[in-house]
């Protein structure tokens, strides 16, 4: 580790809480229907469109009317993606001819790209159109986190409204996010990509020589267009096989650190609009200080086990002073890499630049804990407020028993249908990710896939799963996973673990909405405090751990205790 590596992440973390409050005061304006900077210019549009579709702005909806419409949004999209994938050779813009993409696949990826998860169990530049690219992944990666945003935003209203029935208008809720922060926010990012070198273009190849004097053939595409909002909207799903380890979609070190700093954004600007929409913007710092101590250690954590190198290379007498480099991209090194991974699986974005699957034990141990607390480190957008909320929950009625009253936050008291709902959301991950985990590792067909015998194995099918299941989309490299089984059973995960906690949560937010709000008093347990941020952030440690350890302790743990040994190589 060095001065550098920790300045470079401490300034990485000072830039979020930089963005998080202005961005925070634009969404608030933004879902609260008040006038931006924007609505001149897009107010138009947006009537345009409600007029179009035949909706009603202003008719607000029943949690259950919500859910209803979001449920029926998100079938259309996934029916919509997988036809085309499966029609990708008789449709135009397909300069390489791709045929169409096989059905258990292309199930994988529609399932994948509606859940905002965007695991990618193909090479982008080898099997997906500039169609597909475009008028299928990249719509998806735009409405998918829309949806999030929309879903989160109900959430907080249910926090804040008295005696309501209604948590807003899903058709509202996402076409706002979309047209007035998606939209033009993915604009000036692609035009940055562009001028840092990022292609965009419909040609489909170019040929180069080599100084070898050998034949080249670089795949070329729409890149810089898909790149921006893959990032904003913590997507993941790379134009190319690599995603963020390759060139053309990360040139340097400016795009990485952008890259970066654009996946948390407006996951901490959302913190801010809680906070804002609450009337006491320290609810929403309280709420990114504890995502920010998680995240704080998890950093550390995967820094400190990348630096030490590996002891197997020190056993044969090799240099190992610049750490554990096998996976990591020399042209940002070790704590950079370290970083990147901390940040994409807290905030549910598969997007990588350095291979997971070559990290030390307990390095890749890191991003499988991040993503196994429910990726409420900021997480992807919307997701990882509503889930960091629900936690919330779960801290004030643990604390309700602490201190002998009936628990409440924001002075809506929390009582046996919240507690229902929010305990339904939490554990169904727990669920998929370990029951997903335990057929593959017992069934030849799961275990076909495995590249690796033994613990490390175990941690592949583990990290596919706790990947699948909390919506994130990165991968361990040693699984093959283009295969019946695990296209079927993670787009199964990815499907259930998004809305078996988005249905539960909106039910959550019904019920506080109609809920009317108690005044504070002197047993009222602060909720904006270091108190407060201590034992959210607790809690979810404990819950994580309690549920994970034991898969952990068959996998990266093992695997440690087996590489100090001396027992592997």
């Amino acid at each position: 580790m060095t001065v550098s590596g920790w300045i470079n992440i401490l300034l990485f973390a000072a830039l979020v809480a930089a963005v998080a409050r202005p961005l925070g005061g634009y969404m608030t304006r933004l879902f609260n229907g008040e006038r931006t900077l924007l609505s001149p210019l897009l107010g138009p549009v947006e009537r345009g469109l409600y007029r179009l579709a035949g909706v009603d702005a202003k008719a607000e909806q029943h949690w259950v009317t919500y859910a209803v419409a979001m449920l029926l949004f998100n079938a259309a999209g996934l029916l919509l993606l997988y036809a085309l994938q499966r029609l990708q050779g008789v449709l135009p813009l397909n300069p390489a001819g791709m045929a169409a993409v096989p059905a258990d696949l292309a199930f994988n990826t529609a399932a994948s790209f509606v859940t905002n998860t965007n695991w990618q169990n193909y090479g982008g530049e080898s099997t997906m159109s500039h169609l597909v690219q475009m008028a299928g992944l990249t719509v998806q990666n735009f409405v998918s986190a829309a949806t999030g945003i929309a879903l989160a935003v109900a959430l907080v209203r249910g926090f804040t409204r008295t005696g309501a029935r209604t948590v807003g208008n899903f058709w509202t809720d996402l076409t706002r996010g979309t047209l007035y922060l998606l939209l033009p926010l993915s604009l000036l990012y692609a035009l940055f990509l562009v001028w840092q070198g990022v292609p965009q273009t419909l040609a489909g190849t170019v040929d180069a020589t080599t100084l070898e004097g050998a034949r080249q053939t670089i795949a070329l595409g729409p890149v810089a267009s898909q790149e921006a909002i893959k990032m904003l909207g913590t997507n993941g799903g790379g134009f190319f096989n690599a995603n963020s380890a390759h060139p053309f979609e990360n040139p340097n070190a400016l795009t990485n650190l952008v890259q970066m700093l654009s996946i948390f954004a407006i996951g901490a600007g959302l913190t801010n609009l809680f906070g804002r929409m609450a009337g006491d913007e320290r609810q929403g710092w309280a709420i990114l200080a504890a995502m920010g101590l998680l995240f704080f250690i998890g950093a550390a954590a995967v820094y400190w086990a990348e630096a030490q190198g590996n002891p197997a290379f020190a056993a044969l007498g090799l240099d190992n002073a610049a750490g554990n480099m096998e996976g990591k991209e020399t042209r940002f090194g070790i704590a950079m890499s370290a970083l990147f991974a901390a940040v994409t699986t807290a905030a549910s974005c598969g997007a990588v630049n350095a291979m997971h699957d070559s990290f030390m034990p307990l390095g890749g141990m890191v991003p499988m804990v991040n993503m196994m607390l429910g990726e409420v480190i900021v997480g992807g957008v919307g997701a990882g407020l509503y889930g960091m909320l629900l936690f919330a929950i779960v801290t004030m009625f643990v604390a309700g028993l602490m201190v002998g009253r009936t628990p409440e936050y924001l002075g809506k008291k929390l009582e046996a249908k919240e507690v229902k709902m929010t305990m339904l959301a939490v554990l169904c991950l727990p669920l998929l990710m370990l029951g997903g985990t335990a057929f593959a590792v017992v069934l030849d067909t799961g275990l076909a896939s495995l590249a690796n015998a033994g613990p490390h194995g175990f941690s592949e099918a583990l990290y596919a799963y706790v990947s699948a299941a909390a919506n994130n989309g990165s991968a361990f490299g040693g699984l093959s996973g283009n295969t019946l089984w695990y296209n079927l059973t993670l787009a199964a995960g990815m499907l259930v673990g998004r809305f078996l906690v988005i249905v539960p949560m909106l039910a959550v937010a019904g019920s506080l909405a109609a809920k009317t709000r108690s005044a504070a008093s002197a047993g009222t347990f602060p909720t904006h405090g270091g108190l407060f941020v201590g034992l959210l952030a607790g809690v979810i440690l404990i819950v994580g751990g309690l549920t994970f350890f034991p898969a952990l302790a068959l996998g990266p743990v093992a695997e440690h205790l087996a590489m100090r040994a001396g027992l592997l190589f």
